[in-house]
């Protein structure tokens, strides 16, 4: 992750970065650039100039200046001056969070990967030191909180972006070295001890692999004598589809199918490094969905961890399996507050909602209006979907408890997929979030670099330290 600097200078080099609000005084220097490019201080506006005190460029927030906007044009800042070495963020003025958000915004948009390319692309140039200039009461602690979150954020992107020959379920495991340096208990259940536990229906969808599956319980003690909250991932390091096996088209980006475990543990990781007073654990369900001798099959019936028996009718349909597994093992092993799943699970969410939000599911209000407030808060949104008898009633079998997903009718539904994980989280209070379409993004924009988002890292960080960080409240 880029480095961040404080203090009230900057080398000369560095392109100076001043926030400007809507109808707010435009510094003298830069007043007759920014008449002529008709810079007024709006959302996404910004206007350059080589002034003789050195070249700037002035970033509008809006007319009602927010930590949003603020983040929002320090990212903008960054996608228009990528190529620059050296950046200074003018936060003098600024109250410390919003000088934090700014940075936050500019590292954020910062991250990039070079992949496993031997020489870097012809004129490519990134940008190395960002300087925030403050000297607020308070900017190194407020600094010491957001960084953590960056860092986790990072991490999963960085997870994310690992092609699945280099990340299988035992590389995931070795990869969480430094959550256990930040404090962070990891215990690995492998393949006898899933098979102990009685956890079928992981077993059955990785069976096929020679990298066998695992469940990872990441565990963050915090401080507070309260149950934790627990976040649940799924981790498919790659899905081929199994035998319903998937097109051709556009399989390699099913490495990026473990996005929702990399957000937990980027989450967890988070915690451990902002020292959070509350518990938490995270649950990552690590497994490769391959073809063999082994693969399971439609028509199988399952066994899985709550006792009920699973009619399987797409092996393509092998998340919400796995998650199945790994929520009702949460719930009996710690009896959390709450629960969580983040999952790349449907491509019909994408029909639904594009790539700007992810869906929500819940089994309670309360906690969904959390979260969505939380994820609207640090810009991943959310949408609130529904969950109908009827969506319960195709899951129907006539030969097990339950069939996991129904059909002859193409793509998976993401409705009928959370009416299938909702059977395996009775009595505690839980949320779905299917985040396929938002961990990555396939071209660069004004937020985002190319390529992993890290989606859900933020969220959960605010939803806890908003939620579940005040023990009355938890």
């Amino acid at each position: 992750m880029l480095k961040l600097r404080i203090g009230t200078s900057a080398p000369k080099a560095a392109v100076t970065i001043i926030p400007i609000a809507e109808g707010a005084v435009i510094p003298e220097p830069a007043q007759p650039a920014a008449a002529a490019a008709g810079f007024t201080g709006k959302l996404q506006q910004s206007c350059e100039i080589f002034a003789p005190s050195g070249r700037l460029m002035l970033v509008g927030v809006g007319s009602n200046p927010t930590e949003a906007s603020f983040r929002a044009a320090g990212a903008l800042a960054v996608a228009r001056l990528s190529h620059v070495p050296s950046l200074a963020l003018d936060g003098m003025r600024l109250l410390p969070t919003l000088a934090v958000a700014f940075a936050a915004g500019a590292i954020h948009r910062a991250w990039h990967t070079t992949g496993l390319k031997t020489k870097p692309d012809e004129g490519a140039a990134w940008l190395k030191t960002l300087h925030l200039l403050s000297d607020a009461p308070g900017i190194e602690a407020a600094w010491h909180t957001t960084s953590a979150v960056l860092r986790g954020t990072a991490f999963a992107r960085d997870l994310v972006t690992e092609p699945a020959n280099l990340l299988t379920p035992d590389d995931f495991i070795e990869r969480l070295a430094p959550l256990e340096r930040a404090g962070v208990q990891i215990t690995v259940l492998k393949r006898h001890e899933l098979e102990h536990q009685g956890l079928g229906a992981l077993l059955a969808v990785g069976n096929a692999s020679q990298h066998r599956p695992r469940l990872v319980l990441l565990r963050w003690p915090g401080a507070l004598e309260i149950p934790p909250i627990a976040f649940v991932g799924k981790g498919i390091t790659f899905d081929t589809g199994g035998i319903s096996i998937k097109p051709a088209d556009r399989m390699w980006e099913m490495r990026a199918d473990m996005a929702g475990a990399a957000a937990c543990a980027g989450a967890i990781f988070s915690l451990a490094l902002r020292g959070s007073p509350a518990p938490a654990i995270a649950v990552l369900v690590l497994a490769e969905n391959a073809i063999g001798a082994d693969s399971y099959r439609p028509g199988d019936v399952l066994h899985s961890f709550s006792g009920r028996t699973i009619e399987v009718i797409d092996t393509d349909a092998e998340g919400r399996l796995v998650l199945a597994d790994a929520l009702a093992w949460t719930i009996r092993r710690h009896r959390p507050a709450a629960i969580i799943d983040l999952a790349t699970l449907t491509g019909s969410i994408v029909t639904a909602l594009g790539h700007h939000m992810a869906g929500l599911f819940s089994n309670d209000p309360d906690l969904a209006a959390h979260v969505a407030a939380s994820g609207e808060a640090v810009g991943e949104r959310v949408w609130r979907m529904p969950i109908s008898d009827q969506h319960r009633r195709d899951l129907n079998s006539d030969i097990a408890d339950i069939r996991h997903c129904v059909p002859g009718r193409g793509q998976p539904d993401a409705c009928q997929a959370a009416a299938f994980l909702r059977e395996f989280v009775t009595g505690t209070p839980w949320v779905h979030l299917d985040i396929a379409g938002v961990e990555s993004i396939e071209t660069a924009d004004d937020a985002h670099a190319a390529g992993a988002t890290g989606w859900g890292v933020r969220l959960l960080d605010r939803l806890v330290s908003q939620r579940f960080e005040d023990p009355h409240r938890a």
